[in-house]
């Protein structure tokens, strides 16, 4: 990513097609990961493919206020590292679904900010570039209003 001075004396085409190769750079990177996730200004959801048939029994999922991990016993683990920012682990909580996905729900700290990252060490995406859904007014803090 190039400074924003930079992006700001672009040509209205020369930003769409930067913003056009930066977002199929971005996809690539996403879709290289072990898992896919969504995000909403208070909460993660991660979704993790494991093997068709494994049981609960079978994982190793840690969630704590800064880490995450998600394995099957005796094998290495299929995402391990420090999550990007910090999470309510009281509020988190993880399911297997269908005997072949993991689906994590992560409820974050600071309930203000787009994650660029679920792990600090995968790729970034632009959280400029986010477009929320339509939100109630009633959702927002009073400064924000």
């Amino acid at each position: 990513m190039t400074s924003t001075d930079d992006y700001d004396s672009l040509s209205k085409e020369d930003r769409e097609a930067r913003d056009k190769a930066d977002r199929a750079r971005e996809q690539e990177e996403q879709a290289a990961l072990p898992y896919k996730w969504t995000q909403l200004l208070a909460e993660v959801d991660i979704n993790v493919p494991v093997p068709k048939g494994t049981r609960a029994r079978d994982l190793v999922v840690v969630i704590a206020k800064k880490k995450l991990s998600v394995g099957l016993k005796g094998q290495d683990k299929i995402l391990d590292g420090e999550l990007c920012m910090y999470i309510k682990v009281e509020e988190s909580t993880w399911t297997l679904e269908d005997n072949q996905c993991v689906l994590i729900h992560l409820e974050k700290v600071n309930k203000e900010r787009w994650w660029e990252n679920v792990l600090t060490h995968h790729p970034k995406i632009d959280t400029r570039k986010i477009e929320p859904g339509n939100s109630k007014l009633s959702d927002l803090d009073g400064e924000t209003r």
